[in-house]
């Protein structure tokens, strides 16, 4: 008696996902109290063909829930309008550019088409005021980047560049006269940007002392001196370029046009991440920029670290991309992928792997709301946005390590785009500061004492 209805259980189990209007339509045409009873007589192999006609699968109980990973629904505190902008970029990022993003990754080269697909958006300088921009809520512009990161992060920091450090150090630092001539058509995207802060030998102690120097000379400045790792710089229309005064020994940023004399650009070849990205080492050589292409409100290393505090919480928005990227891809690998006739989604530890790994993404995806909070309030402050950098970017890396663990031998397999999450989430841990030098801000606002050499 008890196989009997250990029988009709799984036949049920098979019949509740029938809706109501196809059940009336059955019971119209058989006896059903009939069936359940020829049920209840089959042994297991016939059980089994019966549910394998009718579509079943003794093992899935259920259709799997949808591929999601904001668990506590963040996206519901947008507006209407913003979250429409936000499926408007994951269906652009989902249908238009993924399908070229492993093909350009692997040959390390930048797909130029994107770059009106992104403009249309009409998506960069996100948080500015006129010349364009949409000026969107520092929340939506923290979206925005996590969904062009949840995709790809070489994306994700073309992008960054452009609209934030580049048109950043414009919007907060140019001349009005700057502005006019640069905002409105990068905002576009008709005219590329880089920065260029990072040197080969200065990169943490940025702040002790650039080796690039700008000499004044009437009304010229000369710039001698080297920059690396510069986003952008192969193909930018327009770098700013920041250097140590000869005269004041001060931090001042500079405008350097594309096609100036003295300026060379060598790509940076053989990196294991960002591939995408076009990095750049900047030589320039007596350099001349004239003084209208000074930006008039950078005068000193402050300036510049206004810039980086507006950017450094959109590098936590990127780290939330890329870990909620390779999060989904191995969930829905998970569901995919069958060992011992099910999917490898029921067994425990594979489930173990996915809720660690959700619970860091959580925990990511709240910070980062509130930063951008403060952010839109006016609140933020440096230690706010190194806090969010040092736990985001540590959070991925764990996340793309066990998304890579719970595909097996495919995690390393392009096809599958974890291993590409993989390999950028060790850019994302070392660019915008480093863990060490972001901890440091933070221990120096919580101790009262400075830390650093």
């Amino acid at each position: 008696m008890a196989s009997i209805f250990a029988k009709i259980r799984r036949a049920y189990s098979l019949l509740k996902h029938i809706d109501m209007d196809q059940l009336d339509h059955i019971a119209s045409k058989v006896d059903l109290g009939a069936v359940m009873q020829a049920v209840g007589k089959m042994d297991d192999k016939q059980l089994a063909r019966l549910m394998k006609m009718l579509g079943g699968d003794t093992h899935k109980g259920h259709a799997s829930p949808p591929i999601e990973g904001d668990f506590y629904h963040l996206g519901h505190a947008l507006t209407p309008d913003e979250r429409a902008l936000q499926l408007r970029v994951r269906e652009v990022m989902e249908t238009e550019i993924k399908p070229l993003i492993n093909d350009y990754w692997l040959r390390g080269e930048f797909p130029f088409e994107i770059i009106p697909k992104l403009a249309a958006l009409n998506i960069c300088g996100g948080t500015y005021q006129g010349y364009g921009c949409p000026d969107l809520s520092h929340t939506m512009d923290g979206i925005i980047a996590m969904e062009i990161a949840r995709v790809d992060t070489s994306v994700c920091t073309f992008f960054g560049v452009q609209s934030g450090l580049s048109m950043g150090s414009i919007y907060l630092l140019g001349s009005e006269e700057q502005k006019q001539e640069w905002l409105p058509a990068m905002q576009q995207m008709k005219k590329i940007g880089a920065f260029g802060l990072t040197e080969p030998e200065v990169g943490s102690a940025v702040a002790a002392g650039l080796t690039m120097t700008a000499t004044r000379n009437g009304d010229k400045w000369i710039l001698n001196g080297q920059k690396k790792w510069i986003g952008n710089a192969t193909f930018a229309d327009v770098i700013v370029i920041w250097a140590r005064d000869m005269a004041d020994d001060q931090v001042k940023g500079f405008l350097v046009r594309k096609g100036n004399a003295g300026l060379h650009v060598d790509k940076i070849e053989g990196k294991m991440a960002l591939r995408i990205v076009q990095n750049g080492l900047i030589t320039l050589t007596n350099c001349e920029v004239p003084e209208s292409d000074r930006l008039q409100k950078a005068n000193s290393y402050k300036d510049t670290a206004s810039v980086l505090r507006m950017t450094r919480a959109g590098v936590a928005w990127q780290a939330v991309g890329c870990a909620r990227g390779a999060y989904e891809s191995a969930l829905k690998y998970t569901l995919e992928r069958k060992q011992f006739g099910k999917p490898i989604a029921s067994f425990q530890l594979i489930q173990n792997h996915l809720v660690e790994m959700l619970t860091n993404l959580t925990a990511m995806q709240t910070m980062v709301f509130r930063l951008s909070q403060l952010q839109q309030e006016g609140k933020i402050t440096d230690e706010h946005a190194s806090l969010a950098k040092v736990f985001c970017s540590l959070r991925t890396r764990d996340i793309v390590s066990k998304a890579r663990e719970v595909m097996g031998g495919n995690g390393i397999l392009m096809e599958h785009d974890v291993a590409r999450f993989v390999a950028d989430a060790e850019a994302i841990y070392s660019y915008e500061g480093t863990k060490e030098i972001n901890t440091l801000i933070v221990g120096r606002a919580i101790t009262g004492h400075s830390a650093f050499v």
